[in-house]
């Protein structure tokens, strides 16, 4: 029912701010990730780095757990309601978020 009802605000007040402003190029689709050999012979997939709209969100968030450094917070899946980020921090950790319509949660 909230789902409902927040999907319906989105569209109603989404079409609002849209009605005077001009909209912005589309993107391009993002890259095919690339698998890459290891010694052993496996094969592992590497995503290349995208940013999304909510990576600085995700990077503050992961500042507040003590993870700096590396690129910065990457978007793992496609754009779009819900998305999951990730962030390599110094030392090796690994921070990850999922975000629903800009509203992030660590994982």
């Amino acid at each position: 029912m909230t789902r409902l009802l927040a999907a319906f605000l989105v569209l109603t007040l989404g079409g609002c701010a849209a009605y005077r402003s001009v909209f912005p190029e589309p993107v391009a689709p993002a890259p095919v990730p690339v698998a890459a050999a290891r010694p052993e012979g496996d094969a592992i997939q590497k995503i290349p780095f995208r940013t999304g709209v909510s990576s600085a969100t995700v990077e503050k968030m992961a500042r507040q757990q003590a993870c700096t450094g590396g690129q910065g917070a990457g978007l793992v899946t496609e754009p779009g309601p819900v998305e999951v980020y990730r962030m390599v921090c110094d030392g090796g950790k690994v921070f990850m978020a999922r975000c629903e319509l800009r509203q992030c949660r660590q994982m």
